[in-house]
């Protein structure tokens, strides 16, 4: 088979894989949980009572884990939170003290929570206000206007009540429209793009005109790595086998950048696409056509 041959194959199982998947991808989360209850959530499972997501939904895992925790601590077993069982569990309310380098408890998983949905993940949700979660401050100071101190106080944490930037719309999917792991809580972490599937090889297209500021091999687990900046905001490509392009090239919507691949911290296959608009994460799947 030849070269036109084979790109036309790849076409022609990327348009069924993508078919298939769009039945059984089930739609993203509509919108952000509540940080306190990701905070509960958090002290629930440091203690042992739960095993599911920080999400901040109050569903029925996390009411079944205050049950458990109600009965170990040998109060009335209602599923419901309330002050003694939040004093039980060492909960205290997100936003209620300065937080700084150092700081520990499920309020600092409520300010993790808070910073992952406004774009600023800082890896795992563990409430241990560590370096990341202090670099991630730090960004998230700078991109509102704030001093960047990396502490955690009254501004900073009032201005985390603000919505997330808005995503500004994209011309194209980089490669067929379909998504394997949306934007948002991933057990304990937070997911800051979308995965797209595809086998190794298929080519992968900017989403938008736009002039590439990073074309190599990055740390950090995102492999082969192409970035691109727009007006305004920046699209990334993951994890790619083989990259198309170099810095500086300008490019069109639908100029192929790369090939899906594996490369960096991937299970397998496929593409991690990210939208950032001045530095914060955005759900990218509202921007695509």
């Amino acid at each position: 088979m030849g070269a036109t041959g084979v790109e036309a194959e790849h076409v022609r199982r990327s348009l069924i894989l993508a078919v298939f998947l769009l039945i059984v991808t089930p739609a993203p989360a509509a919108a952000a949980g509540d940080p306190n209850v990701a905070g509960l959530q958090g002290a629930l499972r440091a203690q042992g009572f739960y095993d599911g997501p920080i999400d901040g939904i109050e569903g029925p895992r996390t009411r079944a884990a205050v049950v458990r925790a109600q009965r170990r601590a040998r109060l009335v077993p209602d599923g419901v939170a309330g002050r003694l069982t939040r004093h039980a569990l060492r909960v205290r309310a997100f936003a209620a003290r300065t937080l700084r380098p150092r700081s520990t408890g499920s309020d600092v998983v409520a300010l993790q929570f808070a910073l992952a949905w406004r774009g600023f993940p800082s890896g795992e949700l563990d409430g241990w206000y560590g370096p990341r979660l202090e670099g991630a401050v730090r960004r998230f100071q700078r991109h509102v206007g704030l001093r960047d101190d990396g502490v955690a106080g009254p501004e900073t944490l009032r201005a985390l009540r603000g919505p997330p930037p808005r995503a500004p719309a994209l011309r194209s999917w980089p490669l067929a429209p379909a998504v394997t792991n949306g934007f948002g809580p991933s057990g304990d972490r937070f997911h800051s793009g979308i995965d797209i599937p595809a086998s190794t090889g298929f080519l992968v297209a900017a989403a938008a005109p736009g002039r590439v500021a990073f074309a190599a091999r990055a740390g950090g687990g995102w492999g082969r790595l192409v970035s691109i900046a727009h007006r305004g905001f920046r699209t990334l490509y993951a994890h790619l086998s083989r990259i198309h392009v170099r810095v500086g090239q300008r490019v069109r919507a639908g100029t192929p950048i790369g090939r899906v691949g594996a490369s960096g911290r991937a299970t397998g296959p496929h593409l991690h696409f990210e939208l950032r608009v001045r530095g914060a994460a955005v759900d990218p799947l509202p921007a695509l056509p």
